[in-house]
């Protein structure tokens, strides 16, 4: 005979088990959020002990980098080495930084300009799903004329990326938001490029320190900013680097707003550190696990 009490605790056990399967099913759906290190930050260091300095980077618990200064090899490395390098870690680069290239006769390789389609077939071979344009040197961006010619050749590298399944993408620091004649630079590389060709890499302190909000910026461009730079602001007058969660840049309510974006990853990043830069990215990466993964 079934009593009272027991049919309770078959009710409950019922609902144990149903509240567990459905959290477990909410974890399995879930994608873990991987964090990532621009090396840039630790140039130092990778100039002179590449393979140690990948090796600590895994060890602070990255899980992906985004390199830089491709010249035809990944420091001194060809792509073949640099993969395995960083399969040694259990590191892989999702993307990597590279110069548009318009320095007058020199020719430098992997540049927008010149070498791009070996750097397209050495990117696909390390896994990269994205090439971006780190920065403009400022012989290259003097006119709006400038800007028109930028993006017509970001269309034009952006379509080759996509003939080899790379994404395209532009990194911006706070010039781009300095009026040339009342328009924003910005604005140009926004309206003249291809959505689909050409999508944005967002650095976070550059955007907020040109006193740019980066949410607007998101509602006014959904899903064209697959990339972020993490990175804080300090509270000085100077408004200098320091590591997240260090400084004031309100990273809840901008990581609120992932999807918005359309961000796939991200990329702590920090142009200069008051010691080891190992030090600054322990930190930075401690700050984003515990207090912002969850919004992503």
């Amino acid at each position: 005979m079934t009593t009272r009490r027991s049919l309770l605790k078959q009710m409950a056990l019922l609902t144990t088990g149903s509240l567990l399967a459905g959290d477990a099913f909410s974890l399995a759906g879930r994608r873990e959020r991987k964090v990532g290190v621009q090396l840039y930050t630790v140039r130092n260091e990778i100039g002179k002990d590449p393979a140690g300095t990948i090796a600590k980077v895994a060890a602070l618990g990255f899980q992906e980098v985004e390199s830089f200064g491709y010249n035809g090899k990944f420091f001194g490395m060809d792509a073949s080495s640099y993969k395995a390098l960083l399969n040694q870690h259990n590191l892989t680069a999702p993307s990597g930084h590279y110069m548009y290239g318009n320095f007058g006769n020199k020719q430098v390789p992997g540049t927008i300009l010149f070498g791009w389609d070996k750097a397209i077939e050495d990117a696909k071979a390390i896994g990269q799903e994205y090439m971006v344009v780190a920065y403009l040197m400022p012989d290259e961006r003097k006119t709006l004329d400038d800007y028109k010619q930028i993006a017509a050749d970001l269309n034009k590298a952006g379509a080759a990326c996509r003939n080899a399944g790379i994404q395209l993408c532009y990194h911006n620091h706070d010039f781009e938001f300095q009026a040339i004649n009342g328009t924003l630079p910005y604005s140009i590389l926004l309206e003249r490029t291809d959505p689909a060709l050409v999508k944005l890499e967002m650095d976070l302190y550059w955007t907020v320190k040109a006193g740019q909000d980066p949410v607007a910026l998101f509602q006014q461009n959904p899903g064209r900013f697959p990339l972020w730079h993490v990175k804080d602001m300090d509270r000085t007058d100077k408004k200098f680097f320091t590591e997240v969660g260090n400084g004031s840049i309100d990273f809840a309510n901008i990581f609120k707003q992932a999807k918005l974006a359309g961000m796939t990853h991200f990329f702590v990043e920090q142009d200069a550190c008051p010691g080891s830069p190992f030090d600054s990215i322990k930190q930075s990466i401690g700050y984003i696990k515990k207090n912002l993964v969850k919004y992503v």
